[in-house]
């Protein structure tokens, strides 16, 4: 009997203990219970009121401080014409609300976790520059807060922003721009709240950005507290410095533009008589160049100031215009030419000398006596003293010194080699072309030279 009643303790004495561990290990697993007695502690009716704001900084009544850090997940555009730009971005705020001091139980409740931010006092910050903006909500709302057990509070958001980006233009193509992202109170004053940025590392950008036909270069945190006549307040901002990519307009516009100009002075090669195909030539360059034109101010705001390209493609206007107007002058040339050519052949230039000989003054024609006294028939002597040779005077010795002097003064002057290079090309028309062919092109070597030293080095000063 008695071992059988030994053996009956020792089994209730196990099945104790099994109890006992059971139990222990319940409530490991159930701990998380305490969660909702902390909080039904800490902000219960008549403990907690979101509507008052924390205390200052130990404890004091100065003002609640809240240090603000964000994370830049993406920027999806840059809108020159709207002058905008929309982001998406982790948003965090910290501050310390010493109402919600809790017991942490040994380090096994390291922070309580909140979905709804009505429950707690929320700062009134507002993004100043903002023209829209949503919250994320899918699967759930992407929003958290978490209460620390010394009463620190943290406040972290998704949201996507549309924000507005004043521009300055004036160098477009080849310009950099500052876009900002504005916070600051809507409602309590710097006496009230301040804003501060988180030491450390304030603003982190997303390793794999990337951005069409920009580039991130560097960003800054600053101050930017605001005086109205309700108060002051506490504001902060990020700029972000964005440097346009310069290799997409080259080769959609710099290039082109250069190309439709060098093809405006194939017309110079051609023919003069060829008048449909260069015409034809010219025409359709300009109107390529003036569509191009519109295209690229159709991408951009009407702005009163004048852009970098805008010069661009005037002057590359003015190149295929000019062209243009030269065919009009080589045409009028080869018409006044032929017109010449007509004239000689209509009067030969043994008849224009004769004509020439009869227009001049009668003391510088040498009369003929003798033909004139033999159609008469007189033969006297008169005649036979004209054919005697006459003793030459003194005032025609003058007049023949004079002569010489004017012969040698009058001597054809040695020809320079532009001159003696276009003796070569008999008609006006065809001089003209040669010379389009060495003008244009200088002229245009000489303005990008002159073009891109300007506004690079333009670009280079705003650069520092």
């Amino acid at each position: 009997m008695w071992p059988g009643v030994l053996k009956l303790l020792v089994l209730l004495t196990f099945l104790l203990h099994l109890s006992r561990c059971a139990q222990m290990q319940k409530k490991v697993v159930n701990f998380r219970e305490k969660e909702k007695e902390v909080l039904d502690d800490i902000l219960g009716p008549g403990r907690y009121d979101a509507r008052i704001r924390p205390s200052g900084e130990n404890g004091t009544d100065g003002p609640a401080v809240v240090r603000v850090n964000i994370f830049v997940r993406s920027i999806s555009k840059i809108d020159d014409v709207t002058m905008e730009y929309s982001v998406q971005l982790t948003f965090r705020e910290q501050w310390l609300d010493e109402r919600l001091r809790f017991s942490d139980f040994k380090g096994r409740l390291k922070y309580l976790t909140l979905t709804d931010a009505s429950r707690v006092w929320m700062p009134d910050l507002f993004f100043s520059n903002e023209k829209e903006g949503h919250f994320h909500n899918i699967i759930m709302p992407n929003v958290y807060i978490r209460i620390f057990p010394n009463g620190f509070v943290l406040y972290s958001i998704r949201i996507s922003l549309t924000l507005s980006c004043p521009m300055n233009l004036k160098l477009y193509p080849l310009d950099r721009q500052v876009c900002s992202l504005r916070m600051a109170s809507y409602g309590w004053t710097t006496d009230d709240l301040v804003f501060l940025w988180k030491e450390g590392d304030p603003v982190q950008v997303v390793k794999n950005l990337h951005l069409p036909r920009f580039t991130l270069e560097k960003f800054y945190t600053d101050y930017c507290n605001s005086k109205t006549n309700t108060g002051e307040y506490s504001c902060l901002k990020v700029d972000l410095l964005f440097k346009r990519e310069f290799s997409y307009y080259l080769i959609q516009i710099y290039i082109p533009c250069c190309m439709l100009v060098i093809v405006s002075w194939v017309s110079f090669w051609l023919d003069q008589s060829a008048v449909p195909a260069r015409v034809s030539l010219g025409v359709t360059t300009l109107l390529t160049m003036a569509t191009q034109t519109s295209g690229i101010n159709a991408s951009l705001p009407p702005v009163s100031y004048t852009k970098a390209i805008d010069i661009w493609t005037g002057v590359c206007l003015t190149f295929v215009f000019g062209a243009l107007l030269e065919f009009a002058l080589v045409n009028y040339a080869s018409r006044s030419d032929m017109h010449s050519d007509n004239i000689e052949k209509k009067y030969p230039p043994s008849e224009t000398e004769q004509s020439t000989s009869m227009d001049l003054p009668s003391d510088q024609v040498e009369p003929d006596n003798s033909s004139n006294f033999a159609m008469t028939g007189y033969d006297g002597p008169l005649q036979h003293s004209l054919q005697k040779p006459l003793v030459r005077q003194p005032e025609d010795t003058m007049s023949m010194d004079r002569m010489e002097h004017c012969e040698l003064h009058m001597q054809p002057r040695k020809k320079n080699c532009c001159r003696s290079w276009l003796s070569k090309f008999p008609t006006r028309s065809k001089r003209i072309d040669v010379i389009s062919r060495i003008f244009f092109p200088i002229v245009f070597a000489f303005f990008n030279l002159a073009y891109w030293s300007a506004y690079l080095f333009r670009k280079e000063e705003q650069d520092e």
